[in-house]
C-alpha cells in the first residue's frame, strides 16, 4: 500500500510529531480518497512512526473497508467534515500544549483571533485587520454526540479552517494536506500568541 494520500499522511505525522503537537499516540489524521471514502490513522499508533501499513479505508460512515486494523472512535468528526464540505481533502487532528490550554482558558464557545499578520496563512484571509473565529465544542467521549454539534453548528454557518474541542486539541483541515498543514501551522502559531496574552493579562 503506497499512493500519493497515504504517504502524504505518513510525512505530516512525522512534521507534526516533531513539531510536538501529538504526544504519546494521540491525534488522528486523514484524507479523502474519493466521495464516499477516505484513509484515516488507525488507533493507537505513533504519528511520528507512522507508516502506510498504518492506515485504513473508511467509508463515509466511518466504517472500515477491508482492514483488520481499528480506527479511532474521533473517525466520525472526520467523516462528518468530508460529509459537510466536498472541498474538504484532509483533515488533521492534534493535541498541542497551546490548542489545549488555550481552549481551556477561553469561556466562550467562540475564540476570536484579530491583529496578527498570521492570519493570512489561513485560505481567505489577506489582513490582519480581518476578524479570525474558531469554534469550540466542549469535550466528550460520545464522538456521535459529538459528530452531531458539529452538523449542527454547521448547518447554522459553516466553518472555516479548524475547530477547537475544550481540553483536547486541534481539529484542522484544507483542500489538499498541503493547504491543511498550512493551516494548522498557522492556527498553532495565533493559539500560542493568543494564550500567551491571555496569560500576560492576568
Amino acid at each position: 500500500m503506497s499512493d500519493v494520500l497515504t504517504h502524504s499522511i505518513v510525512e505530516a505525522g512525522r512534521w507534526i510529531d516533531s513539531q510536538g503537537w501529538c504526544p504519546a499516540t494521540g491525534g488522528n489524521f486523514s484524507a479523502r480518497i474519493d466521495a464516499s471514502s477516505a484513509w484515516v490513522t488507525a488507533s493507537g499508533r505513533h504519528k511520528g512512526e507512522l507508516t502506510p501499513y498504518d492506515l485504513l479505508r473508511v467509508d463515509s460512515h466511518g466504517q472500515v473497508i477491508n482492514s483488520k486494523l481499528k480506527p479511532s472512535a474521533e473517525t466520525l468528526l472526520h467523516t462528518a467534515l468530508y460529509a459537510l464540505d466536498v472541498n474538504i481533502g484532509a483533515v488533521l487532528h492534534t493535541h498541542s500544549v497551546a490548542s489545549t490550554v488555550l481552549s481551556r482558558l477561553e469561556a466562550s464557545n467562540t475564540l476570536v483571533l484579530h491583529g496578527y499578520e498570521m492570519q493570512k496563512s489561513l485560505s481567505g484571509n489577506n489582513t490582519h485587520d480581518a476578524t479570525v473565529a474558531i469554534h469550540i465544542f466542549n469535550n466528550t467521549q460520545d464522538m456521535q454526540a459529538l459528530a452531531q454539534q458539529l452538523k449542527n453548528t454547521w448547518a447554522k454557518s459553516p466553518l472555516q479552517w479548524g475547530f477547537l474541542v475544550r481540553g483536547h486539541g486541534l481539529y484542522a483541515w484544507g483542500k489538499d494536506m498541503v493547504e491543511a498543514r498550512r493551516h494548522l501551522e498557522g492556527l498553532e502559531f495565533l493559539f500560542a500568541c493568543e494564550r500567551d496574552m491571555m496569560l500576560l493579562k492576568r
